[in-house]
This record gives structure tokens, sequence and C-alpha cells, in this order.
């Protein structure tokens, strides 16, 4: 049988069943994925939302508050109304949780959702060397979940299912590409120690196409269905979606910008972060123009700085290996150093480059710069917006990301939720 119901309020509903038992799973999906988008709704709610009888609207509630999804709240009699009050349903956000998961080199971040996608709670644990044997990094892995899940007061019997993000290609079937030595890094078995451990499906995704997701649902990309989302802290890797659908590939790896050394003004895939970082070296060599930079390396007063920059700039600016951070550049070009200022300026127009490859082939409506200096990156938009417009017509929108260092595991907590979306009926609701 063959159903299609009218569209109304914003909704339009195809049924299709071939036997009582298939039409019933049609009707709850439907019921279902109206409820997950709504707030409390009346039995005539669900009617018009949905087009179907109201018998079978009733029906389908009972039978979603009985599987664990749905509750039914304390009808309310107003003053003119006549007969039995209406009943009201609610999908229930606490019917389980999902995790989602950051796996990356130096750290595991864990986040904790409610299935609206609330945040629960949020742990993370170091890794310390990548070099460490897989045992202690599938470990860090597992503490950060368990940290979450205490957080969040709830049991790993209430997890539906898990999304995870390396910096690595993942093909549709889940295996990781071993192109790479760096990507092989990854294949630790994660996937199967997790469901060893607790039962629960696992989803693993590239960083960059988690990052693309989180945008578009809560980030700077909200509602935009041509975008092209730019990791740009370490290495450079894009995740993309046209027509409001990820870009995968054959093997996952697009958006995998390797070898830029092709192109004239790029040279190397090395991101923002980076490259702040080993120019502001470069720079501070012997001989250089004077900079707010140089007392980072040198341990000088920098009140004896060339320029109106006279305050010092804060010691955790310093890395742990005696170079130079990122956001020590930023802030010293906040200050009007000029080096630092060159340096941003380079730097912007290298991304313009990168950012006008991509736009030729994807053309992208909006770009959007995440990763760990995303928020400082807003600085350089103005020269990189105008070297755009010398390499094409009509170049996309670039933004910064608001969502910072959790853009992919907020991208994790949304595969996850996506997951539960398409197979809820399938799943058994936790505690």
């Amino acid at each position: 049988m063959y159903i299609t119901r009218p569209h109304v309020k914003g909704y339009f509903l195809e049924l299709t069943a071939n036997t009582p038992q298939q039409l019933r799973h049609t009707n709850m999906s439907a019921v279902l994925s109206v409820m997950r988008r709504s707030g409390a709704l009346t039995g005539t709610d669900l009617i018009e939302a949905t087009g179907l009888a109201r018998a079978t609207v009733i029906a389908v509630c009972d039978d979603l508050i009985g599987a664990g999804w749905v509750h039914e709240l304390p009808s309310q009699r107003t003053a003119i109304q006549k007969g039995r009050p209406a009943r009201v349903f609610e999908f229930d956000a606490r019917a389980g949780v999902v995790v989602g998961l950051d796996f990356g080199v130096a750290k595991t971040t864990a986040l904790v959702a409610d299935l609206r996608g609330k945040i629960l709670a949020k742990a993370t644990e170091s890794l310390g060397e990548f070099t460490a044997p897989d045992s202690e990094r599938l470990a860090s892995i597992d503490a950060a979940i368990q940290t979450a899940l205490a957080a969040a007061g709830v049991t790993p019997d209430a997890v539906l299912v898990a999304g995870l993000g390396i910096a690595a290609p993942v093909d549709r079937k889940g295996n990781i590409s071993h192109s790479q030595p760096f990507w092989e890094n990854f294949d630790i078995g994660i996937q199967e120690t997790l469901r060893d451990r607790y039962g629960w499906p696992v989803l693993l995704a590239n960083d960059a196409n988690l990052a693309a997701m989180a945008e578009r649902w809560m980030g700077a990309g909200a509602g935009v269905d041509d975008l092209a989302v730019m990791l740009a802290g370490e290495r450079i890797g894009f995740g993309l979606m046209e027509s409001g659908r990820l870009l995968h590939g054959a093997s996952g790896r697009t958006g995998e910008v390797g070898l830029l050394h092709l192109v004239e003004g790029v040279g190397t895939p090395e991101g923002i972060a980076l490259l702040a970082r080993e120019m502001a070296v470069e720079a501070c060599k012997k001989g250089a123009p004077q900079t707010l930079l140089t007392s980072l390396t040198t341990g000088t007063d920098t009140s004896t700085a060339a320029g109106p920059e006279d305050a010092s700039i804060d010691g955790d600016a310093v890395g742990g290996d005696g170079g130079i951070s990122a956001e020590a550049v930023f802030d010293a070009a906040a200050r009007g150093d000029k080096v630092a200022g060159h340096i941003l300026d380079t730097i912007a127009r290298r991304m313009a480059r990168v950012i006008a490859l991509i736009a030729t082939f994807n053309d992208p409506e909006l770009v959007v710069i995440g990763g760990a200096v995303a928020a400082s990156s807003a600085v350089m938009l103005p020269t990189l917006q105008q070297e755009l417009a010398k390499f094409m017509p009509n170049p996309p929108r670039v933004a910064v990301s608001t969502l910072g260092d959790a853009i992919v595991t907020l991208g994790a907590v949304r595969l996850a939720l996506d997951y539960v979306e398409r197979n809820a009926l399938d799943l058994v609701p936790g505690s």
C-alpha cells in the first residue's frame, strides 16, 4: 500500500507499506518524527501534522509510550471546553542518551547529550604521547566516556549509540584509510573495543566531515545547504556539503587536501596555528626586526620592543618546547605588532588560495573556518575576502566557527542523533 498525505504544517508524510506490520512501523516513525521536532502535542495536533486518522494516532501514541519513546502529560481542561480533556503527548528526550567522541593526537573529548541534542556533560582525557601503546590510548577513550557519563548522571545502559571522530578518512563501511602512516595510527580497534565493552553501535567518521555536520546543525553554517568547513588548526582538511548532503567519496577522502604542495603560494597542508608558530619563530631569528614575539624566545623585557606595544604577553604564550604559541601571534598583532600582523596577513593570503581552490570545484555558499584558533582567525577575514575576490568572481562568504574546540565532538553527537532518528524503532530506549 502506498499513501501520500497532504502537506500540513511543514510536514509531508509518505507511507509505504505492504503488510499491517510495515504500516504500523511506518505510522510510528511518522508520528515520532513529528514529536521529536516539537514540544507537547495533542492528538489533534498530530492528526494535522501527519494526516493520519484519530484512532491511528492515538494507537500509535500508546505504542510509543509502551516502547519508552513518548510520555503522556497531564491533561488540562479549559473553562469553555466540553467533554473529556484532550490527551497531551511529548517526546521523551531522556529516553536515552548519545555519546560524541573526538579522538585526537593529544586528547580524547567525550560529550553526552540527550535525544534533542542538549549537552549534559563533557570530559577530556589527555593521551600523552601519540606513540603510546594502543591499550593506553584505548583506556583514555574509556576514561573520558566514564567521566562524562558519571557527570551526566547516567549509566552506560542509557546510551543508544556513540559517534566517534578521527583525523583520518573513513569509508562508508567504517574502514580507516591506510594510505598515510599518520592515518594508520588511528586504526587501533576503537569500534570493536567499545562494542565489546558496552554493546553500543559505534559510528566512525572523519573529523572534518563531523565539523561540517556540527556547523550546519548549530554553528555559523546553520541552515546553509552548500557549505564547506575548513579545519585549519594544525593541518587543513575540509568537510563539504552539497544540497545539505555530506560529500564522502569512494574511500572517504573527499576534502583531504594533502597535495597542496602542487598549489603555487601554498606549498603544504599546514594549518593556521602551525603556520603562525613556525613563522613567529622564523621572524625572531637574529637580525630580524624587533617584535613583541622576540621576548617569548629570548626572555627579554618586552618594554624595550619597538612600536606601541609596551605591555608584556602572558607567559602561557610560550609553548612547552620553547616555541611561540599561535595565540601569542594573534595577541601581538592585536597590540599593533607589525611583525605579527605581517604573519597573519601572509597566512590569510595563503588560506585564500586554498579556499579558492576548493570553491572552484564545489561552489559553496559559505566557508567556515573551524578548529582551535577559529575565533582568533576572525581578524584575518577582511584580507582573506579581498584576496578571494581577486581569484574568482562571486567568491563564497567566509566566516569563523563559534563552536570552538568542541566542533568535532558536536558533529559526533549529531551523527549519533541522526542514527537514532533513522533507527529509533529498532533501538531499546535506555534507563
